[in-house]
């Protein structure tokens, strides 16, 4: 059993308080993480200014080729883990043995993370639209005659991390590009990720003072939020709603993702069968950006039929199955919940299971010590029904019909939208609506993203304020 230590910001700290991670088929124990208290979090947190000045003083190309490095170890080379030695294969293993997600999932997603170090240049020129890199060393830029400055809004940035999908780790990837220490609290069943990428950064030569590995319970999660001056937290509406109006957490929760039909493609819906499909189904349906739900003005019955023609066959595989298309829960009670859930919507007339003519088992299989939830797709005969705007961790949409005219007004919060349109007209009302965050426009499945654009927040604008300056020439 593998004994992973917290990072105290260079001190690696064993505790005796330890959260035991078991194997989700097998129950067997395949780790053991250190924990933390909400006072050594204090503690940490207050020697932070230090350790920020230290940091800003490294040359921003300096840590840039760092970052490069850290790419290639990170899928490359046997990584500490502990008391362990872990090549990326024993990574991958072992994420997908403590969360359930498939050994497919998680090596695609981790493979999202070394796209980002890898490309760390392109997305912080995404992230400050095009400022030089150069200004993170001097904190402006007078590209043209046009000055741009900037100060930092923290000494140390905190992120409370999920478990659900190691893609997620790709958001706070770049802090310490923008110079920024930072201090990670890891979900409980996914300390894997962003204990390597911390490995993988310290064998590239980045200082482990400027990095922070902080297992803690729930009331150590809430003292990083309100200690740390930025921070980004993962969680459902419930859990964040404390949060939602403190400026200073970046929230990343319930997506309520969508694709919307235009009026001018609704009769070519099945165009876009294959779109919709990877929208709902991709990463198990447990993203953020994966599609809850598809508005159209008409063929609401038909794209329902189609969707659950290709998604009711999907069925249960091993874990290390390369064929796998949804994930485990680990928790079995988790699935219930949820599939219960579902089932009291169920009984509010208007809603249809549509999938339930194309499955060959139950929407709930139970195997073992582990449950699955196959996919489910619901017609719904108005945006009112209790279920036409629901979002769960599997892949899950909602059907629903509505007139183009309306149709922007009735959405609601949208994380991602794809609207299938090619009209002039429609284009630009959504590019107008102020309640989609990430936008795609025409043949694109929501979950589609492009590193140099975020699609919930920026990092740059979360740690960086923009300030007038005036320099008085020589």
């Amino acid at each position: 059993m593998i004994q992973i230590p917290a990072l105290r910001f260079g001190k690696p700290y064993t505790s005796l308080d330890k959260a035991t991670l078991i194997h989700h088929v097998t129950g067997e124990p395949v780790a053991e993480v250190s924990q933390v208290t909400g006072s050594q979090i204090a503690r940490d947190v207050g020697l932070m200014e230090r350790a920020h000045k230290e940091l800003r003083a490294i040359p921003i190309r300096d840590i840039l080729a760092m970052y490069k490095k850290a790419a290639d170890y990170f899928v490359n080379a046997t990584l500490p883990c502990g008391d362990a030695e872990l090549s990326f294969d024993d990574y991958v293993r072992n994420l997908s043995a403590t969360t359930g997600s498939p050994m497919v999932f998680c090596k695609r997603n981790a493979l999202k993370v070394h796209y980002v170090l890898d490309n760390i240049e392109e997305v912080i020129a995404g992230l400050t639209r095009g400022l030089d890199v150069e200004a993170l060393d001097k904190g402006f830029s007078n590209k043209n005659g046009r000055m741009q400055a900037f100060y930092p809004t923290t000494n140390v940035f905190g992120a409370v991390l999920p478990s659900n999908s190691p893609g997620v780790h790709s958001l706070w990837v770049p802090t310490l590009a923008l110079k920024m220490p930072l201090l990670l609290k890891p979900g409980r069943e996914e300390p894997w990720t962003p204990f390597r990428v911390l490995q993988a950064f310290i064998k590239a030569g980045i200082p482990s003072q400027y990095l922070g590995f902080l297992p803690t319970d729930h009331a150590g999660a809430s003292d990083i939020l309100r200690l740390c001056g930025r921070s980004m937290a993962f969680g459902d509406d419930r859990t964040m709603a404390p949060y939602k109006n403190d400026h200073r957490v970046e929230i990343h929760g319930t997506g309520y993702s969508k694709i919307i039909f235009g009026e001018d493609q609704a009769d070519n819906y099945e165009r876009y069968v294959d779109i919709m499909v990877e929208s709902v189904a991709a990463n198990g349906g447990r993203a953020c950006v994966n599609a809850s739900a598809i508005w159209t003005p008409r063929n609401a019955d038909k794209i329902a039929d189609a969707l659950a023609k290709r998604l009711g066959p999907m069925k249960p595989r091993a874990w290390d199955n390369p064929d796998c298309e949804i994930s485990a829960f680990a928790k079995p009670e988790v699935a219930e919940a949820i599939n219960n859930m579902l089932e009291d919507g169920l009984k509010t007339p208007g809603a249809t299971d549509v999938t339930a003519k194309y499955r060959t088992m139950p929407r709930l299989v139970t195997e073992g010590r582990i449950a699955y939830l196959l996919p489910a797709v619901i017609r719904c005969e108005t945006p009112e029904h209790p279920l036409a705007n629901k979002e769960f961790l599997f892949p899950y949409a909602s059907v629903i019909e509505c007139p183009q005219a309306d149709v922007l007004k009735r959405i609601g919060y949208t994380l991602a939208a794809s609207a299938i349109t090619e009209d002039p007209a429609f284009i630009a009302e959504v590019m107008a609506c102020p309640h989609i965050e990430r936008l795609n426009i025409g043949a694109l499945p929501t979950n589609r993203l492009t590193w140099d654009q975020p699609h919930e927040g920026n990092l740059f604008t979360h740690l960086y304020k923009q300030r007038a300056l005036a320099l008085a020439s020589a």
